[in-house]
């Protein structure tokens, strides 16, 4: 038996804990009251100069009221979400002694903020995907914001009370809860099947995304601390803190890194999440300024209106049929039920013709009229959703020239309707980093002294932490939502199995019930916050 393997972490002493429960300095209360300060103003300003530039003319202020009570919302999501999830990146940190407490909170907030800044949406819009088209389509209407407000509140409700309990839950498994159980409530109260409310195909997706990560969190990791092992022989490696003194430098700034790798990677992948929810908001209560994207280039427009009537010529060749149905409704039901009917192509060309006239008409995205702007962004949006479930229509025969004019045609069109400003960026990574900065101490108790029934030895800390930031990472990369949570805490759970250091069933078996109760009860809570607003 190598010297590594017969080290051995002892269990965790009280000189060796952290200095947890800390009372905040009167600077860090000023830090934070400034940053809050500056993320409300920055939002106004920017939000302000945006529906002047757009012309809009306001005679109440009511409007911006309810939009700023929305956003107040929709950030109080992404504030708990810093609270509740990000303390899992600093837990190994903490524990190790690498950081101190507070020093690691602010360093995994400013972490957090960058990876939000530095994000690329495709999660954000992954998500907002999963939701019934006709909302989506609908997102200024009473329905519109019952379905927001019932997925946040009742997002913010669960994570809430895991937190209270001391449970590291899963936000995305929260939201993509509550995005089903709108789904599935929307579709029973316009008297439809419960299943014919969501996108399945892409809910298994991301389902298989949410429920794989934690395997892969516990499995590598603890394949992670066996290679390390067998090829790095320093026992420093594989030794718990002594009392409070930090671990030797190499080491220390090993655990730094991961750290503020899964810092990043948490900001860049659950930061998006808040994010299309927020510009359903602004679509719905701002359209003139936020339903279209008035930074496209002008010189894209004419380029666009071409492959829009190109694209229809080539669509009505190939399926001449004229649909006698209004097109809208046409494309709006195959989205939500993924039945190709032989009207389907030929009304896809008819709204692809429509936006090119309409483009056409009008010259630049922000010469649309107010008036015009919204229905120009549904039919910009439900065009692109129906070229997307088209490409997995193994039994439509397209002409390759007609699936590549497709493809570009929708690449344009995304570019116009999913987009972020950049301001909107700023506030979610302000409400997140300020999140991290606040309730942490509950989840990083859990991490730190509840999983495994030793201390947290610094190649366990390193080995959760490096797998958890590459796992997210490449989750960020194809578009897919993983839970930071169930990534780290699976992962120290690995490490602690690798090493024969004993798991406290406890914890696990709250573990398991926080992920296997997540989902079917933000599904309830959705569903019945939804029913709740369409009806009082």
């Amino acid at each position: 038996m190598s010297d590594n393997s017969a080290v051995q972490a002892g269990a965790p002493t009280a000189s060796s804990l952290p200095k947890i429960y800390q009372k905040n300095s009167r600077l860090t209360v000023l830090f934070f009251v400034f940053l809050l300060v500056l993320g409300i103003a920055f939002a106004g300003v920017n939000l302000f100069n945006d529906v002047s530039d757009a012309g809009a003319v306001y005679t109440s202020y009511l409007p911006f009221l309810l939009l700023g009570l929305a956003l107040l919302i929709a950030l109080g999501f992404e504030f708990v979400n810093g609270f509740h999830d990000t303390a899992n990146a600093v837990a190994t940190v903490i524990y190790t002694h690498s950081l101190s407490p507070m020093v690691a909170v602010v360093w995994s907030g400013f972490f957090n903020f960058l990876g939000v800044l530095f994000s690329s949406g495709v999660v954000a819009f992954g998500i907002i995907s999963l939701l019934p088209v006709e909302l989506i389509l609908q997102a200024g209407t009473g329905n519109g914001f019952a379905m927001v407000y019932a997925l946040l509140f009742s997002a913010i409700i669960w994570n809430l009370g895991t937190w209270w309990l001391g449970l590291p839950a899963s936000s995305s498994h929260t939201l993509i809860g509550s995005i089903i159980g709108v789904g599935v409530a929307n579709a029973l109260i316009h008297g439809r099947t419960g299943t014919s409310g969501v996108d399945w195909g892409q809910a298994i997706k991301v389902g298989y995304a949410l429920l794989l990560s934690p395997v892969i969190g516990f499995v590598f990791a603890a394949l992670l601390l066996l290679a390390l092992k067998v090829f790095v022989k320093n026992r420093q490696l594989y030794t718990a803190p002594k009392n409070d003194s930090p671990p030797p430098l190499w080491i220390r700034g090993l655990l730094i890194l991961t750290c503020t790798g899964v810092s990043f990677a948490h900001g860049s992948n659950d930061g998006q999440k808040g994010m299309g929810l927020i510009m359903l908001i602004l679509v719905g209560t701002m359209p003139i300024a936020y339903a279209l994207n008035r930074s496209m280039p002008p010189e894209q427009i004419p380029r666009v209106a071409a492959l829009a009537e190109v694209t229809k010529n080539q669509l009505l060749h190939q399926f001449p049929a004229v649909s006698q149905t209004p097109p809208r409704d046409v494309l709006t039901g195959y989205v939500r039920t993924s039945e190709l009917t032989a009207e389907v192509v030929p009304a896809l060309a008819q709204l692809t013709g429509a936006i090119g006239d309409q483009i056409r008409q009008y010259g630049s995205v922000d010469k649309i009229p107010a008036q015009a702007v919204s229905n120009t962004r549904n039919d910009m949006y439900l065009a692109s959703e129906v070229i997307k479930h088209l490409k997995s229509e193994k039994q439509l025969q397209l002409s390759a020239d007609s699936q590549r004019n497709l493809d570009a045609l929708k690449s344009d069109l995304d570019s116009a309707t999913r987009f972020i400003p950049f301001w909107v960026k700023v506030v979610v990574a302000i409400a997140l980093g300020l999140g991290t900065m606040v309730g942490w101490r509950r989840i990083v108790v859990t991490v730190g002294e509840k999983i495994g029934k030793s201390h947290l030895t610094y190649a366990q800390g390193a080995s959760a932490e490096l797998v958890a930031m590459t796992t997210i990472g490449a989750a960020d990369i194809f578009g897919l939502p993983v839970s930071t949570t169930h990534v780290l805490s699976s992962g120290i759970a690995g490490t602690m199995a690798a090493n024969r250091s004993g798991l406290q069933m406890s914890t696990l078996r709250n573990l398991l019930m926080a992920w296997v109760l997540t989902l079917p009860a933000s599904v309830l809570l959705s569903a019945g916050l939804y029913w709740i607003f369409t009806h009082f």
